[in-house]
């Protein structure tokens, strides 16, 4: 490769790329293991280096469960590693770390929709429905919805919710959507004339 072209005679370039993965929260550990190794040398004769030629002290896994922000490393450093052949007194590690990922879940809550003729009374809709990823099972929320329509018209079914004590706000993705409450004028009612005879 043209970037080893300048190596000396033995040298040798062992690069360790960790493994990475993203997948999505659903409540249990998650982890990813192990590394890649490229090694580029200038070839001494008939010698060629190989992943025998060096030792690993450390641990190549990172695992979570919660979303966290820039995700787990696995932590591996070039002094993890160590050359154990001394045919080659040139080795270096260079290290890209590993790092599992964990997204958020999507969660979108709607309150109903309703309509009826005006009747002075109140208009209300306490139904509140979740779509998208959803919450993982055991986990949640409360609702409290405060939309009420009583005149002519229209405004949002509002409401505002609670995470329930096991459910963190950072492994989901929330968006709230307000449905119509909506009074329409007063239906007219109809009646009959009644002549005597």
């Amino acid at each position: 490769m043209a970037q080893w072209q300048k190596l000396v005679e033995g040298e040798v370039v062992v690069t360790i790329t960790g493994k990475s993965n993203t997948v999505q929260y659903d409540g249990t550990e998650k982890s990813v293991s192990g590394y890649d190794v490229t090694i580029t040398q200038n070839n001494d004769g008939d010698t060629t280096y190989t992943k025998d030629d060096f030792t690993f002290s450390g641990t190549a896994e990172a695992k979570g469960t919660d979303v966290k922000e820039g995700g787990y490393s696995m932590g591996l450093k070039a002094e993890n590693f160590a050359n154990t052949n001394s045919q080659f007194t040139h080795v270096t590690f260079v290290v890209v770390d590993g790092k599992l990922t964990i997204q958020p879940r999507t969660v979108t809550m709607t309150s109903g929709d309703a309509t009826k003729p005006w009747d002075d009374t109140a208009l209300t809709n306490d139904t509140v429905t979740v779509t998208g990823d959803g919450f993982v099972e055991g986990e949640g929320a409360t609702y409290t919805v405060t939309g009420s329509q009583k005149d002519v018209g229209e405004s949002n079914n509002t409401f505002d919710y609670k995470l329930n004590d096991n459910t963190k706000a950072d492994n989901y993705k929330i968006t709230r959507v307000f449905g119509k409450l909506t009074i329409t004028e007063k239906a007219e009612v109809p009646y009959t004339l009644i002549f005597d005879a």
